[in-house]
């Protein structure tokens, strides 16, 4: 079961226990996390659940496919780091994963 970290702008942590399989957006709808408002409910058809992917995960966690990309443009302030968690698929590979929450 694959536990990971979402960082409020004001440094607050709020950790998440997740079942494999499920995405971070799903994960963090679940714990309630302030900041993602997943509109479309997953379907990468709209950027309100933006998150930066923390440098040490970057690797790990891999880059955005085409479609992700494109949608990235409508979020705020977008950076290398920026993914969509809903696209961010969960396994124990990615158990400590630190997402930070744009401010």
């Amino acid at each position: 079961m694959p536990c990971l970290t979402f960082v409020c702008p004001d440094g607050r942590a709020i950790p998440v226990s997740a079942q494999s399989g499920m995405s971070a957006m799903e994960a963090a709808r679940g714990a309630n996390v302030p900041g993602i408002i997943a509109e479309c409910g997953g379907a990468c058809s709209c950027a309100t659940c933006h998150v930066l992917v923390d440098p040490e995960w970057a690797s790990a966690v891999g880059s955005p496919n085409e479609i992700e990309r494109d949608m990235l443009e409508f979020a705020e302030n977008p950076c290398e780091n920026s993914r969509l968690c809903c696209q961010i698929t969960l396994n124990d590979t990615l158990d400590g994963l630190v997402l930070h929450l744009p401010g």
